[in-house]
């Protein structure tokens, strides 16, 4: 998927538990997720040549939906391969400033950026990865970064935000 994206000059960064895990976090998942912000991707007609080579699920979002939509790629024996297609400048703005990692074919949102995809999503196993991000050694600008671009989050995520900071004061 990654090449394919390449291919088609769609930008995109890794995110999700194979984020955290190159940031040093481990969990297990059952899936890698990228980000993009790039509408052709809910087209049939981009992955047209994967076609014969994976299953292929476009799942778009309706106008309410916080998200365009999800690319799921799946093939026999393999992980899945999951596209989430934001539809929001900040998003993209992840995307924009994810960094190469060692070892790895594409980029990766940094944490803090990670911390506010995180906070979007607003899960309960959300919250223990902000959890974890924020007990890392190297996450020590982290929070005030966060605290700089809070206000483009929903206000449901500015009050998980406010809750795991609360619970990690001294």
């Amino acid at each position: 998927m990654i090449a394919a994206l390449s291919r088609e000059s769609i930008p995109h960064a890794i995110i999700g538990a194979a984020a955290l895990s190159a940031h040093g976090v481990s969990r297990s998942t059952a899936d890698v997720d990228l980000l993009t912000n790039e509408p052709r991707c809910l087209t049939p007609s981009t992955w047209a040549p994967l076609s014969g080579h994976c299953e292929i699920d476009i799942r778009r979002g309706d106008g309410d939906d916080p998200l365009r939509g999800v690319v799921r790629f799946s093939r026999t024996g393999e992980m899945d391969v999951d596209i989430v297609v934001g539809r929001h400048v900040w998003q993209q703005e992840c995307v924009e400033r994810a960094v190469e990692m060692a070892a790895l074919e594409a980029k990766v949102v940094g944490l803090p950026d990670l911390v506010l995809l995180k906070l979007y999503a607003g899960g309960p196993q959300d919250a223990w990865d902000v959890h974890q991000i924020l007990g890392l050694g190297a996450a020590a600008d982290v929070p005030a970064i966060v605290e700089s671009r809070l206000s483009m989050l929903p206000k449901d995520a500015i009050t998980l935000w406010r809750r795991i900071v609360s619970e990690r004061a001294p």
